[in-house]
C-alpha cells in the first residue's frame, strides 16, 4: 500500500488506478489495509479507489462526531475535484457514509455499506471498552469475525493500545454517543441514491435483521449476503465481496 499512500494539505490517503472515484470510508477500530483487496482490485477495472484516513482520534472533541466527519469527506471529495464519486463504508464508515449521502446527495453516484452503524448501535456500546484487560479486547476483537483467526495478533494489539490511550477512549465513547443521536431511521426513506448493502450472515456486531431494516428503510437499495461472514466482509470473504460489488456497479452503471 506504501507507495500508493500520499500527504497533501490536511489530508493523507492511499489513492491508485484511473476512472470513476470509489472513496472508502474505514471504521473506528479499522485501518486502510482492512480494505486490501478491494484496493488492489477495482483499479484493474476500471476504478480510482481512495481511502481516506479519516480524523477519527485527531479531530478536536467538539468535532468527533458523524456529522463533522461527514463534512470532512465532503472537504475531501472537493479537494480531490471529484464530481460524484461511489462511496464504500464499513461499520462507522458506513454511518459517516450515510450522513454524507443525506447531506450531499449531489456528490454520490453510488453507496455501498457493509456492516454499517446508522440504526442499531450495539455496534459500539453495551460492555465497551474495559481497559487493561487484553484477553477481553481479544475476545471482542475475534467476535467481529466469523473466523477469530482473522483477528491476528497485530489487529488485537492494535485495539489494545486504542482502549489503553485515555483521549483515545474518551474520543470512541464520545463517537459511540455521537452514532446513538445520528440515528439514520427517520433519513433514508428520502435517501434515494442507489445503494448496494454486503452484510455478513454471522455479523454478530451489526446482526443480519440491521441490514434487512436499512434494505426495507432506503428505496433504492440491493442486499446481498455471504455466508460465514462476520462484521467485515472485505477482510473475510474478499473475493466474493468484490464479486458482489463489481456485479453490483455493472448492473447499475456506476
Amino acid at each position: 500500500m506504501d507507495k500508493h499512500y500520499k500527504k497533501e494539505g490536511k489530508y493523507s490517503y492511499y489513492e491508485a488506478g484511473e476512472g470513476t472515484p470509489i472513496v472508502i470510508l474505514h471504521g473506528l477500530m479499522g485501518g486502510l489495509s482492512n480494505f486490501d483487496a478491494v484496493a488492489e482490485y477495482f483499479p484493474t477495472k476500471g476504478y480510482k479507489v481512495v481511502i481516506p484516513d479519516l480524523p477519527i482520534y485527531t479531530q478536536s472533541i467538539l468535532k468527533t462526531n458523524v456529522k463533522s466527519f461527514a463534512k470532512y469527506v465532503k472537504d475531501f471529495i472537493t479537494f480531490k475535484g471529484f464530481d460524484k464519486v461511489i462511496l464504500l463504508g464499513n461499520s462507522l464508515g458506513g454511518h459517516i457514509a450515510l450522513y454524507h449521502t443525506k447531506l450531499y446527495p449531489e456528490k454520490v453516484a453510488g453507496l455501498v455499506i457493509t456492516g454499517s452503524s446508522g440504526l442499531y448501535e450495539s455496534a459500539m456500546g453495551d460492555s465497551y471498552p474495559k481497559r487493561g484487560d487484553y484477553e477481553y479486547i481479544k475476545k471482542k476483537a475475534e467476535d467481529v469475525f466469523y473466523d477469530p483467526k482473522i483477528a491476528t495478533p497485530e489487529l488485537i494489539d492494535e485495539v489494545y493500545a486504542t482502549v489503553n490511550d485515555r483521549i483515545k477512549l474518551i474520543k470512541t465513547l464520545t463517537i459511540a454517543k455521537s452514532a446513538i443521536r445520528h440515528n439514520m431511521a427517520k433519513d433514508l426513506p428520502k435517501m434515494t441514491v442507489e445503494t448496494c448493502i454486503i452484510w455478513g450472515k454471522n455479523d454478530a456486531v451489526t446482526p443480519p435483521n440491521v441490514a434487512e431494516e436499512f434494505d426495507k428503510l432506503l428505496p433504492n437499495s440491493t442486499l446481498y449476503w455471504i455466508d460465514k461472514c462476520g462484521h467485515a466482509a472485505m477482510m473475510e470473504h474478499p473475493q466474493e465481496f468484490n464479486t458482489i460489488l463489481e456485479e453490483w456497479l455493472v448492473k447499475k452503471n456506476l
